[in-house]
């Protein structure tokens, strides 16, 4: 269930305050009207992760999708790299590569048009190697809004130099 934000008065709006409150009574309005009104009221970004920013988000076109409109999995995992490396860089404060997927989990397919955000955190620091959390979320049809979890995964990274040899990752950040 979503929580009520307050408006900008500073209070929180009864149910009955707004006309599909009303819908819920009227047995000739479906569930799934009252569904869509609701997913109309909610703000943009309700069903994206809370308090955290994506590290990457981009669209996909044509060019990415197979005969029957799904984006590529090879797509899908490059841009994974891409947000997981940029996560695990500021970390290690430079140069790294993946050495790891490990794990990697297709939920739903993306489809030519979605919103896609990648979400990535730290969650293992070692002596050389950074492994990061990443998880992709799609936001599809702006006229009935419907925010899916598509991908997740793990991916380890190691912190290398200028020689592209693995480096100390300083412990503290």
């Amino acid at each position: 269930m979503a929580t009520r934000k307050p408006d900008a008065a500073g209070s929180s709006a009864s149910p009955a305050a707004h006309p599909a409150a009303d819908s819920a009574a009227d047995p000739a309005v479906s569930a799934a009207d009252r569904a869509g009104e609701e997913r109309r009221r909610r703000n943009l970004h309700d069903d994206l992760p809370a308090g955290c920013s994506p590290v990457l988000r981009v669209v996909p076109m044509p060019a990415d999708a197979n005969q029957h409109g799904d984006i590529f999995g090879g797509w899908i995992m490059a841009q994974v790299d891409i947000a997981g490396g940029v996560t695990a860089a500021i970390r290690a404060r430079g140069r790294v590569a993946t050495v790891a997927v490990n794990s990697f989990v297709f939920r739903e397919p993306v489809i030519i048009g979605d919103r896609v955000s990648f979400y990535a955190e730290v969650i293992r620091v070692g002596r050389t190697s950074i492994t990061v959390n990443v998880e992709v979320f799609a936001e599809r049809n702006p006229a009935e809004r419907e925010v899916v979890k598509v991908t997740e995964a793990t991916l380890t990274y190691v912190a290398t130099d200028t020689q592209r040899r693995p480096r100390l990752v300083d412990p503290a950040g």
